[in-house]
Formats: C-alpha cells, sequence, structure tokens
C-alpha cells in the first residue's frame, strides 16, 4: 500500500551512507566465491537507494508486497523501463528464496549481472543526487 509521508532528507541520506558502506564492503572481497551473499548485499543496497529515493519523494510503501511496489513504483516514476523492472523483481525474488527456501544461485549469476547491478546502482544515485 502506497502512502504519501513527509520528505525525510536526513533519512535520505542515511539510507545512501548504508548503501555506499555496503557496496565498499562488497567490493573488497571475491563476489564470486560468494555469490549468495554478493546477491543479498547487491539487494539490499537497491533496496537501500530504492527507500531513500522514496523517503525524497514523499512516498512510503507498507504491506506484504511493499518491496515489489517500491520497485514498480521506481522504475515507473524514474522511467527505468521493463527490462529494468523485471531485473529487479528477479533480483528481490532470488534474494527471497535465498533467505527463505534456502535457494542457491552460482558464482556466474554474479559474473553475468554484476555490470548490469552497478549499472543500476550509479543510476539511482543520480536520481537521489538530483532529489537532494
Amino acid at each position: 500500500m502506497k502512502r504519501k509521508i513527509s520528505v525525510d532528507r536526513s533519512r535520505a541520506n542515511s539510507l545512501r551512507s548504508m548503501a555506499t558502506t555496503s557496496l565498499e564492503r562488497l567490493n573488497s572481497f571475491d563476489k564470486e566465491k560468494y555469490p549468495l551473499n554478493t546477491l543479498d548485499d547487491y539487494y539490499d543496497i537497491l533496496h537501500q537507494l530504492m527507500e531513500a529515493i522514496s523517503v525524497l519523494k514523499g512516498v512510503k510503501f507498507s504491506n506484504d508486497s511493499a518491496n515489489k511496489e517500491l520497485i514498480d513504483w521506481v522504475c515507473d516514476t524514474f522511467e527505468f523501463g521493463e527490462q529494468n523492472k523485471v531485473f529487479l523483481q528477479m533480483i528481490r525474488n532470488y534474494r527471497n528464496k535465498i533467505s527463505y527456501e534456502g535457494f542457491f544461485i552460482k558464482a556466474n549469476f554474479i559474473r553475468q549481472n554484476d555490470e548490469k547491478i552497478l549499472g543500476i546502482i550509479f543510476k539511482f544515485e543520480n536520481i537521489i543526487e538530483g532529489l537532494i
């Protein structure tokens, strides 16, 4: 469920800082050696940046499908395209399966998608910069 909230620049900056710290830590080890942790970290980084964007726009999502709705809203609002939306939803689904079902991904997934994920992170950072 989407609802309006007060814009909170401080919270957005904190979320952005957390994402930056997590990315620095992630880049300090072999991402392909620990693909499950890498994907989990990437999802957390992406989620923190999307949440920072929504906080800067005065929007909050809450309920069982809040993360799915957040992805859809960010992609639709900032014209990210259907392909990126599907990709982000896939990462969310994989992350949930890893966390709740013991799902495994291979290092190949990280190898094939690392650049794409980093590109999305860069775009989110640019959106945040434009909103602050």
